[in-house]
């Protein structure tokens, strides 16, 4: 186990990081923030000078690889970090130098057990991308197929888990201040960051959800997913096929090529409602670098390391609640909210349909140029604190992809109004899910469910047997030792605490001492 100090050092260099780049400046004013953490973010800011404007994207690159990712999974919580840090991290992209092209030769020859030109005539040295897990190569196989390999950067698995139990370190110390940092449940964020940034390391996972997204999506017309090569691919290395297309950032080439930037963006909307609300399973890094566009207007997705799961109920919440946004029944949208259990029952019905429709109305029949998803999702992040409502992590990756989609789809026509176009397929959803013969049909399945459940039901009492809630049960959270005792007297664990701050304090002044 690492030690508290190795940690507290840890935090106390990458804080002067953050601090040179005005990213402390937020969280010390936040009136939310503990005492003891705002009294560290003076300590690792001490003697530095701070930009006028934070630049959160920049803090998190120079930190490394793992910040990277941690950057943004917290753009998914403007509750946590706030609204300006949030929209710096939405742009932060994990570009960093490529890795030596004999190491990662090396690399595809371990992952695969053979020697590289078994599988490829020829592998394209200079890397067509390079991220913080891995970096992309063209080649051409041995039967004469052109390829992408993703080959992931030597040792990145051990670097990040060493990041990550500090980050779960520390969130488990905010968490303890209780108070609005026990509401925003840094210790299941980072548990997330962690579920997802584990399923990234493997690229055989990557693969296989690459697979499962191409078969759900067989029906849906200008989408595709590129094929994997199953042969050439392991836990290090991973093989597809070779898409020629335009970036979909690139405006100017789509308008060249004859392509309609409303009908693609359309496109593009369509295919993320149809992974998120009919397959619950979607592509949750749809930014503006992993699409393409091909010569028929196809758009293809790649990349697919970070992938989101809604299960069929919380489906069903998801899209009545869009719809219930989209039409101005708020009321209906609030009974949403108290049945999931996401507002707990103490609170008004009536009141919480009432701030809700603070959010929703001034944004009904506009442009995304005047209101968009992201500040829909801003104005609801505001009202949760005043409801207390908890986060729900196994919605995190859907608020970020929306807000990724709405942003890419902006771009290509900045007059689309992310709430008209998806109206008609959230309605049609609804009808075929929710209508008479659908709930006919779930009726009966439930019936039969329960006849099976009898002889364990009647032994159960009913008051033991509370109401199942819109959140997934929360995973396992690791155990960690806080730097104080909660069973030591009050007094010892208070001076604990003041040591602790006095040491790191020792460490941040000695950092700025060595510059």
């Amino acid at each position: 186990m690492t030690a508290a100090r190795t940690h507290i050092f840890r935090l106390l260099k990458w804080g002067r990081i953050l601090a040179r780049h005005g990213a402390l400046r937020d969280i010390e004013n936040a009136r939310q923030t503990p005492l003891p953490v705002r009294r560290l973010c003076r300590i690792a800011r001490f003697g530095t000078i701070q930009p006028k404007r934070p630049d959160y994207a920049a803090a998190f690159r120079e930190i490394g690889p793992a910040a990277i990712k941690l950057g943004q999974t917290l753009a998914t919580r403007p509750d946590l970090v706030g609204e300006d840090a949030t929209h710096n991290l939405l742009g932060l992209q994990d570009a960093l130098p490529p890795e030596p092209f004999d190491k990662i030769c090396e690399q595809i020859e371990r992952a695969l057990d053979a020697p590289w030109e078994k599988f490829f005539q020829s592998i394209d040295p200079e890397p067509i991308g390079s991220a913080s897990i891995a970096q992309v190569h063209k080649a051409v196989t041995t039967d004469g197929r052109t390829v992408a390999v993703k080959v992931q950067r030597p040792g990145i698995d051990k670097r990040f888990l060493r990041d990550i139990e500090t980050y779960e370190w520390a969130a488990a110390h905010l968490e303890a201040f209780g108070g609005e940092a026990a509401r925003l449940r840094p210790r299941l964020t980072i548990a997330n960051f962690k579920r997802w940034t584990l399923r990234e390391l493997d690229l055989r996972r990557e693969a296989a959800s690459a697979s499962e997204l191409k078969d759900a999506m067989q029906s849906e017309p200008f989408y595709e997913v590129p094929e994997i090569d199953w042969d050439r691919t392991a836990g290090k290395v991973l093989t597809l096929d070779w898409i020629d297309g335009i970036k979909i950032a690139d405006r100017e080439g789509i308008l060249a090529a004859g392509h309609d930037p409303h009908v693609l963006a359309n496109r593009l909307v369509h295919a993320f409602l149809r992974q998120a609300i009919s397959e619950g399973f979607f592509h949750a890094d749809m930014h503006q670098g992993n699409l393409l566009v091909r010569s028929d207007g196809t758009i293809v997705a790649i990349d697919f390391g970070i992938m989101g799961r809604i299960d069929r109920k919380a489906r069903v919440w998801l899209a009545e609640i869009l719809y219930g946004l989209i039409t101005g029944n708020y009321r209906r949208v609030a009974e949403i909210h108290f049945e999931a259990q996401y507002v707990p029952a103490h609170h008004n019905m009536e009141e919480f349909a009432t701030a809700l429709r603070a959010v929703g109305e001034p944004m009904r029949g506009k442009p995304v140029s005047e209101l968009s998803v992201g500040m829909m999702l801003d104005g609801l992040f505001a009202i949760t604190r005043d409801f207390d409502m908890q986060t729900q992590p196994h919605l995190l990756l859907l608020q970020k992809t929306m807000v990724m989609v709405e942003g890419v789809a902006t771009s290509l026509d900045p007059g689309i109004n992310m709430w008209d176009t998806a109206a008609p397929f959230v309605r049609e959803w609804i009808r075929t899910e929710l209508g008479p013969e659908a709930k006919a049909a779930d009726g009966i399945r439930r019936q039969f469910e329960t006849l099976a459940l009898l002889p364990d039901l009647v032994r159960r009492l009913d008051a033991q047997l509370p109401r199942e809630g819109g959140a997934p049960p929360a995973p396992p959270l690791p155990e960690v030792k806080l730097i104080w005792d909660r069973d030591r007297p009050r007094s010892t664990a208070l001076a604990f605490t003041v040591t602790a701050i006095i040491a790191a304090a020792a460490g941040a002044a000695g950092m700025a001492w060595l510059g």
